[in-house]
């Protein structure tokens, strides 16, 4: 996907990037936004210094809005800065993962419950190309496009409630979190069945299934500490 924007950066109009609440991204911040699904992905390893150069290799893209958005996620504490050497990847604990996770149930699942009865069809609908983005980025393998939709997805939904400072809390925890078990979820086959639970989710809300919504919201939020939480592995050679 960063690959993809480097090749519209070298065109003579500006990239074409996603909005989110209506507003449209800069470069440095959809940069960032892909730095950070790689991260949450567990595609940047904790402990582990990058350089800007490096990360711009890795994911097609120039150093400078690499480095840029690399101080940004060290501004929210997501990476420390290495001098001279480029940027490491802070580790969080399972009892903050934990944390992280108590949280955003709390928010979460009462918030997309309460749409049932609240959200237009027009508006839940203009979420299924997000959540069918999620399905096709399962079935290729390309984690940081299946972090990246998902964020857009859930933030997308929790947008509908009206709150827009619901929807920066859950944002922040989100950049928080780390999904290593997904790798070994894409090796295995299985990550499909937890991309679908999107388009179920989406269709208990059509049909104002409260119960239904509650049931997909409450398994889909236990995988951020069951099925996606394996602990992270080596880093790739």
């Amino acid at each position: 996907m960063m690959r993809d924007m480097a090749q519209k950066s070298q065109q003579a109009d500006a990239p074409e990037l996603p909005r989110l609440g209506g507003r449209r991204s800069s470069y440095r911040e959809r940069v960032a936004e892909a730095l950070r699904a790689a991260l949450i992905a567990g595609e940047l390893r904790p402990g582990e210094v990058y350089s800007a150069p490096s990360l711009a290799a890795r994911f097609g893209v120039s150093a400078t809005p690499v480095r840029e958005a690399m101080l940004d996620l060290a501004k929210e504490g997501l990476v420390d800065t290495v001098p001279n050497k480029g940027f490491r990847v802070t580790a969080v604990s399972d009892r903050q993962l934990d944390e992280y996770t108590h949280v955003r149930s709390l928010i979460e699942i009462p918030t997309v419950v309460g749409l049932a009865s609240t959200a237009d069809r027009v508006s839940l609908e203009a979420l299924r190309p997000a959540a069918r983005e999620i399905v096709a980025a399962a079935v290729a393998g390309d984690l940081v496009a299946y972090v990246e939709a998902d964020t857009r997805f859930h933030l997308g939904l929790l947008a509908l409630a009206g709150n827009a400072h619901l929807v920066e809390v859950v944002a922040d925890l989100r950049g928080r979190a780390r999904l290593y078990g997904l790798t070994p979820l894409v090796r295995e086959g299985r990550l499909l069945a937890s991309a679908e639970e999107h388009l179920e989710l989406l269709d208990a809300l059509l049909d104002g299934d409260a119960p239904a919504v509650q049931a997909v919201m409450t398994r889909h939020l236990g995988h951020v500490r069951g099925l996606w939480a394996a602990p992270p592995g080596p880093e790739p050679s």
